[in-house]
């Protein structure tokens, strides 16, 4: 990227006057552009050498096609995952060789080398990386294995159209492995026809777990890291579930849109929780070895898998095409998000995962999580993801942005008498934006959403999604035969983010047992009676210790407030407790008729 010198030094106008017209200022003016460069090729090394010092290099080989300094770039960010992470920073060397001897070269801005060909051709660059970052948008490497995204290390030509093709050749050991969704152009040599292609598949290389079964008449290729990580019935049960997941979500759009697509999994106990990272023919998963089995794995798959509709190919204009050496921050993520994650559930229903039953368990835990999250606005915080904002709403935009998905669902198959749903809406956009090469429009959305159900839904996009109204469940949910309960139960009454101080209390509720005790925005909560905020399952421990106590009985809760540890007493009180989703047995024929097409997909 380009930027415009200030405070280097100072001059009088008649002096830069002169220097212009003299040609004197040119070396000093930072280009825009870079000089066009044609017949690139990437060269990655990655062996017992390089892996010793967590490091990786690259090499940049291209022709020099027209005049002036040719400005080489680093992207700033990953697309999926929305933030700002400078790959430029993890650059060790960086040398330019041309005829035999090293060119001249400096630092345009932080995230652009500026070169000088002076009269050369065939250029060079060859750079030393560090991979050592564990995170689906980085590079890491260990003894024997390497992950690396495209944007941390391919160079590209600031200022230029990003239509070039190019080849990446991957030298490594004779025994270790190479995978990536690159069409494959011989021994460990791929291609690309553009640069967004180019950095959108990930690889792995080195020694890990790599078998292939054919799903929905295409080729799935399942990567594990490291090896045995995933083996036995926990690979089989693995299969099983990508097996399952995809048919569905293929259904929604009525094709296979890869010729082979390969899920990428890395393993590694330093890694809390698990996390996916979605391409257009893969993606990769970061977990923890527990999470390898759990509930949480198909649900993961299932995401990720559906990714490559939605978001990948059908995205927002704002998104569309993608650019690398700034934020592209959209107020779509609960499209893209959100409503994935609606189907990563409904995947797991229609593909014989869970049941109905752990679909309306998942659909509750989000209901939930939302009402328990500080109002937003899905607008809101789809763009504000970018800035990780510290109020505990920065990932709102997947759980409400699925429920907002499951309630225009449901309306619009009640409008329809259920011959239209919100699969329609998906399969629509996909054909009719998608495959015309461009991102959908507010308009495009909401025009897709009113024909399936024959009526506007301005109203619905003012309060729900531009406003930060609660959800109307009572109105909706009865109309697919569901109802929400609320059985009584104790509750604490806080409101919390964790941070690197611990939980966090940002609100109290008025009358809860935490105002009665005296706890204050601000503290830090420690412990309840004598459950640890730091057990997994608090809550579920909580209720089951407090829900049979009285009301009004002692609750002694403990925290830290300005560095002292401090027990405060309150008394217990009880609230309607979580939300339960279920079936309404007292539904009506119609409603019952719009629950099974939303849980079957008809």
């Amino acid at each position: 990227m380009a930027r415009i010198l200030a405070g280097r030094r100072s001059a009088s106008i008649a002096a830069i006057t002169f220097l212009l017209a003299t040609g004197g200022l040119g070396a000093q003016v930072p280009a825009t552009a870079s000089a066009d460069v044609q017949d690139i090729q990437y060269d990655v090394t990655f062996d017992r050498a390089t892996s010793a010092a967590r490091t990786m290099k690259v090499s940049m080989t291209f022709t020099v096609a027209g005049g002036g300094p040719v400005l080489l770039s680093l992207p700033q960010w990953t697309p999926g995952a929305y933030e700002i992470s400078n790959f430029a920073r993890w650059v060790l060397e960086f040398e330019v060789r041309g005829d035999g001897r090293d060119l001249s070269w400096s630092k345009q801005d932080f995230d652009t080398w500026r070169v000088e060909p002076a009269g050369t051709k065939k250029l060079t660059v060859n750079v030393t990386y560090i991979a050592d970052s564990l995170d689906n948008a980085m590079a890491w490497a260990r003894r024997d294995f390497l992950l690396f995204n495209g944007t941390n290390v391919f160079l590209y030509p600031e200022g230029r159209p990003l239509a070039f093709a190019a080849r990446v050749t991957v030298h490594t050991e004779p025994d270790w492995r190479v995978v990536t969704g690159m069409h494959n152009d011989g021994t460990n040599s791929f291609r690309a026809t553009n640069y967004h292609d180019l950095v959108d598949m990930p690889f792995f290389v080195g020694r890990f777990d790599l078998d292939s079964a054919q799903v929905s008449g295409k080729w799935v290729r399942y990567a594990t890291y490291p090896q045995g990580s995933v083996s036995g019935l926990a690979r089989l049960t693995a299969w099983d579930q990508i097996k399952r997941v995809i048919p569905p979500e293929v259904a929604v759009f009525g094709e296979v849109p890869w010729e082979n697509y390969t899920v990428m999994q890395i393993a590694d106990s330093s890694y809390q929780g698990a996390s996916g990272l979605e391409h257009q023919s893969s993606h990769v998963d970061v977990v923890s070895p527990v999470a390898i089995g759990s509930q949480f794995q198909p649900s993961l798959y299932a995401h990720e898998i559906f990714h490559a509709w939605n978001v990948k190919r059908l995205r927002p204009a704002d998104l569309w095409p993608y650019q690398y050496d700034r934020a592209q921050p959209t107020p779509w993520l609960w499209v893209s998000e959100g409503i994935t994650d609606y189907y990563a559930d409904l995947a797991e229903l229609r593909g014989g995962v869970i049941d109905e039953n752990g679909f309306y368990a998942a659909t509750a835990a989000k209901m939930r999580e939302v009402e328990q999250t500080r109002p937003v606005s899905l607008d809101d915080a789809s763009i504000d993801t970018w800035i990780h904002p510290a109020d505990g709403t920065q990932y709102t935009y997947y759980p409400k942005g699925s429920l907002a998905g499951f309630l225009l669902d449901i309306m619009i198959r009640d409008a329809s008498d259920n011959r239209q749903s919100l699969d329609n809406v998906m399969r629509d956009l996909y054909t009719t934006i998608y495959k015309a090469g461009r991102g959908f429009t507010p308009a495009d959305w909401w025009s897709a959403v009113s024909k399936a159900a024959g009526r506007s839904f301005a109203d619905f996009n003012a309060r729900y999604v531009e406003g930060r109204e609660p959800y109307p469940w009572d109105r909706v949910l009865p109309l697919a035969g569901l109802r929400a309960t609320r059985p009584p139960a104790p509750r604490l009454g806080v409101y919390t983010i964790v941070d690197t101080g611990g939980v966090l209390v940002t609100r109290v509720e008025e009358g809860s047992s935490a105002a009665a005790a005296g706890v204050k925005e601000g503290d830090y909560l420690l412990a309840v009676g004598d459950i640890s905020v730091a057990d997994e399952q608090f809550g579920e421990h909580f209720r089951a210790k407090f829900g049979t106590a009285a009301e009004g009985s002692p609750l002694v809760v403990k925290v830290r407030r300005g560095g002292q540890t401090v027990s405060l007493t309150g008394k217990l009180r009880f609230a309607p407790g979580d939300i339960i989703l279920g079936a309404d047995p007292k539904a009506s024929a119609k409603a019952v008729r719009i629950r099974n097409g939303l849980l079957k997909g008809t």
